[in-house]
């Protein structure tokens, strides 16, 4: 876009959109990122694997972070960028290759921010949380990663989205007795149980907690089930897998107890309900100079994230952080994913603004 400061930010996202990056194979993308980044000349850069951190060092009063994943989902015929007017259309143009695209465009413009900044490049977002590049990050060097506050470029469409609530995943598993369905009096059908079960979680009062000005609200969903033996035998076993979105006043503890709450009423002797997995939440970390001023003077709406994301990492780290970057999170990860100049532009004005002027 002729005149822009950044240059063009859409034919910048296209032809990060046009080096393939899926899961497990971001080694050409940050490849490229790496040379780039080492050509500017005011960059320190470490690399760890297919991560790449690149760091200001000017004394500043604060540090802030700006963190992007690169890899993207498998491609849905999208693989390819393809500009139509203004609006980039293919695989991860929203998430995230925009919001990568914008924390490029400050490292190329800005060479003497007021704030430092730490640029996080990291792999593998988009598969198992055990794999995230983050987790490599933190293994070897987690100094790399210190920060006052935290960007991440997930797709929000230009507003704020607030730290991140929890996540857990929780099987439950229901016995009975087996017998012969012509008699099935004589036995206890355990997928039978599920009835009233089921209708406690269709009819759960989710709670709505508002922390720092964002309305949070939790889910308790039955996403799985599994059962039965044949047909011609009642069922002596059932297993339930529950997903639990819990807000980030509460540890993943007190969050497991709930559940327990909610499901003991339903369990009988020999009965099981087992925590799978858990990710902590965040807290909106919007009482930060940094962030409250982002906030303010761009006049962005802020608001709370309901699902989860790697603000949660930096949060455990010790860093708030918020999710704002260009495009929709609802068009991620399908064939119609698209992102445009307006959206890249808003986010690139809030961001510019922020490590230009500090708080």
């Amino acid at each position: 876009m002729p005149g822009h400061p950044a240059g063009d930010l859409l034919a910048l996202t296209a032809s990060l959109v046009d080096v393939p990056s899926v899961s497990r194979d971001e080694g050409r993308l940050v490849d490229q990122l790496a040379e780039e980044l080492a050509s500017l000349g005011h960059l320190q850069l470490d690399r760890i694997g297919d991560n790449l951190v690149a760091r200001t060092h000017l004394g500043r009063p604060h540090r802030l972070v700006l963190a992007g994943h690169t890899d993207t989902v498998p491609a849905n015929g999208n693989a390819t960028a393809q500009i139509k007017g203004d609006v980039l259309w293919g695989l991860g143009s929203a998430d995230m290759k925009a919001g990568l695209a914008v924390m490029l465009a400050v490292a190329r413009t800005v060479p003497d921010p007021a704030v430092d900044l730490t640029f996080v490049f990291y792999a593998r977002e988009e598969i198992a949380a055990a794999e995230s590049g983050l987790l490599e990050i933190i293994d070897v060097d987690p100094t790399l990663l210190e920060g006052d506050a935290a960007i991440l470029g997930e797709p929000t469409d230009g507003t704020i989205e607030a730290g991140c609530q929890g996540s857990m995943r929780v099987e439950v598993v229901m016995g009975g007795v087996r017998a012969h369905p012509a008699r099935p009096w004589m036995g206890s059908n355990a997928i039978h149980r599920l009835g009233p079960f089921l209708a406690a979680l269709a009819a759960y009062e989710e709670r709505r907690p508002v922390l720092a000005g964002c309305e949070y609200r939790e889910a308790l969903q039955a996403v799985h089930v599994e059962g039965g033996v044949a047909g011609n035998v009642v069922p002596d076993e059932v297993t339930l897998r529950i997903n639990h979105r819990f807000a980030p006043d509460r540890d993943a503890d007190a969050a497991f107890a709930h559940v327990q709450d909610v499901v003991g009423p339903h369990l009988a002797d020999g009965d099981r309900i087992e925590l799978v997995d858990v990710a902590e939440g965040a807290p909106p970390g919007m009482d930060h100079p940094l962030l409250a001023a982002l906030a303010e003077r761009e006049g962005l709406p802020v608001r709370a994230k309901l699902g989860w994301t790697d603000v949660a990492r930096f949060a455990s780290l010790g860093v708030p952080a918020i999710n704002l970057g260009p495009g929709e999170a609802t068009l991620a990860h399908t064939a119609e994913e698209r992102v445009t100049r307006d959206q890249l532009d808003r986010t690139w004005s809030a961001v510019h603004s922020l490590v230009t002027r500090g708080a």
